[in-house]
């Protein structure tokens, strides 16, 4: 599976938990942090969890390593690494205030499906 199918895997998966507004970056020539952002949020703690849980639960079941998970306890803003991909799910109220489709302006969006 490579960089694209992946981040489109996180993005679909997390639309079947209800994510909203979910969105893949292409950020390759912009940052050396990952090629792929998928960004989402959902409405409540619980939700973002759930959303969490269900990406992580795919990736390893795709064999794809997750190198690290970051802010599942509060679900303000969680990170999920998975290498050349990073996955953020944040709630609705920071999303807003980090806007990092704002930030990430240059970037490319890449279709979902």
């Amino acid at each position: 599976m490579n960089r694209v199918e992946i981040a489109r895997l996180a993005a679909v998966t997390a639309e079947e938990k209800k994510a909203q507004s979910v969105a893949i970056l292409d950020i390759r020539g912009l940052s050396v942090i990952a090629d792929y952002f998928v960004i989402c949020h959902g409405n409540s703690q619980t939700q973002v969890q759930a959303i969490v849980d269900a990406i992580k639960d795919k990736v390893e079941q795709s064999g794809i390593p997750l190198k690290g998970v970051e802010g599942f306890r509060e679900a303000r803003w969680v990170l999920l690494d998975l290498g050349d991909v990073v996955v953020h799910v944040f709630h609705k109220d920071d999303r807003d205030f980090y806007d990092l489709e704002r930030l990430w302006g240059d970037a490319e969006k890449v279709a979902v499906q």
